[in-house]
């Protein structure tokens, strides 16, 4: 039988030209995304795949009809999240984050414009939505030097010329993230510039039907790599030589062979690293019969963030009863805070009502009891009572919010923590438990 390299390039051969989320089955293909892997565990779990143009057309619209109601005209964004969300592109994206190259411009009209690095404006194309493509965003200081003043006048003249043929007289420019010589250049070239920040934040907290599918996929997949590191961490820790950063090692591999993307943090420690929380995963060797606790932060498949935080006991001795009683407490934290979440609840009123904190976990709780959450952490947020700051949330819940519920269980003074976590969806009548990874039954008594 005759091999041809058009078969053979394909990564599924008994599909034809697209894969089931519309993407090409092209082997070579410059789009990145999930792998075989991922696709063939979705298969068996029985999953929808996402429709990826209409995803993207949906983020689209949601962020043109946000800059029509505020009557801006047009949004210039620089933070490599909300460029991911306008336009599903990436490029660098943690090197981008802190040496700003790339930047999109959407106006009024729908017309969207790219800023690319020079050196590859092909990663962009396989995106209609993207009308333009542009090289010249870059104005950091490692790169500009003293000339960083007049690289962004020239980046804010490209800006006026395409406000001025999509937006009219509207000098109305929504702008999230940009460094001061950018900054101060689009007001020298007269516009008057609006915090965009709120408009993408509240924008990407409506997901569409197909974000909420990518979301489930991305979720499988990060639980699958959570079962894998769970199962090296209880091989590998009473054989005496696995350390935290080993046991996250196995999370990071499982997130990208399926074709996920990056961990925000390093938030995994073991036995008394646990308590206070916060410290970083590294070289201890975690003992056996101790607790390991992490929060996964995890960027996944289609870039969708999976935020679960789950506690282990791991060895083979009996917790004791002060980490069984904390872990119901945290249970019990997440349970009832759960249950507040339905369509038009007040931020407000969910702030000052639900699961009491006892005393002696009250110091050493999370930083909010819920927040947002879609391709990283995101808008809205929902702190504790002592955090409340009149007028900064004064909002309610809207179904395809999905949000992430924390419990820390924190005894002050003591020698371990229990954190957990959950990731739920906003339906039309109340909400869905998106998470489905189990609570370590030894921890459970």
């Amino acid at each position: 039988m005759a091999d041809h390299y058009a078969d053979r390039r394909k990564i599924d051969p008994s599909r034809g030209a697209t894969l089931g989320d519309g993407t090409p089955n092209d082997n070579d293909r410059i789009e990145i995304g999930p792998t075989q892997l991922a696709f063939r565990e979705w298969e068996a779990a029985g999953l929808t795949l996402p429709n990826l143009a209409q995803m993207r057309e949906y983020r689209w619209k949601r962020m043109t009809d946000a800059i029509v109601a505020r009557g801006y005209g047009g949004l210039l964004m620089y933070d490599p999240m909300n460029i991911r969300y306008a336009t599903d592109t990436t490029n660098m994206q943690l090197w981008n984050s802190h040496n700003p190259f790339r930047a999109c411009l959407i106006c009024a009209d729908g017309h969207m414009v790219m800023w690319e690095y020079k050196n590859s404006p092909f990663l962009v194309t396989f995106n209609p939505l993207v009308k333009e493509l542009r090289s010249g965003a870059s104005f950091f200081y490692s790169v500009t030097g003293d000339t960083s003043a007049n690289d962004a006048k020239n980046f804010a003249a490209q800006v006026d010329e395409v406000m001025r043929a999509h937006a009219g007289s509207n000098r109305k420019l929504a702008v999230d993230k940009i460094m001061v010589h950018g900054l101060r250049a689009l007001e020298r070239a007269g516009f008057e510039v609006m915090e965009g920040e709120e408009v993408t934040e509240r924008a990407r907290s409506i997901k569409g039907p197909d974000d909420i599918l990518a979301m489930r996929c991305a979720h499988h997949a990060c639980e699958a790599a959570m079962a894998e590191m769970e199962e090296a961490t209880r091989h590998g820790v009473p054989k005496g030589d696995m350390s935290e950063d080993a046991i996250w090692a196995e999370l990071h591999k499982g997130n990208i062979k399926r074709g996920g993307e990056w961990i925000e943090t390093r938030l995994l420690a073991s036995g008394k690293r646990t308590n206070p929380w916060f410290q970083e995963c590294g070289p201890r060797i975690v003992q056996n019969n101790e607790i390991v606790a992490f929060d996964t932060d995890l960027i996944g498949c289609y870039g969708m963030c999976i935020d679960i935080s789950r506690t282990w006991w791991v060895g083979d001795a009996r917790p004791t009863n002060a980490m069984i009683s904390a872990m119901h407490h945290a249970l019990d934290h997440i349970r009832v805070n759960m249950d507040l979440l339905k369509p038009g609840a007040r931020i407000r009123d969910i702030v000052h009502s639900g699961h009491q904190l006892d005393g002696q976990y009250w110091k050493g709780k999370y930083s909010c009891k819920m927040h947002g959450v879609g391709l990283c952490d995101e808008w809205p947020y929902v702190p504790y009572p002592d955090s409340w700051v009149e007028g900064s949330f004064d909002h309610v819940l809207e179904p395809g919010m999905t949000l992430c519920v924390e419990a820390l269980v924190s005894p002050e003074g003591g020698d371990f923590s229990i954190k957990l976590e959950d990731q739920v969806l906003i339906t039309d009548t109340g909400f869905e438990n998106l998470t489905k990874y189990p609570f370590d039954p030894r921890l459970l008594g």
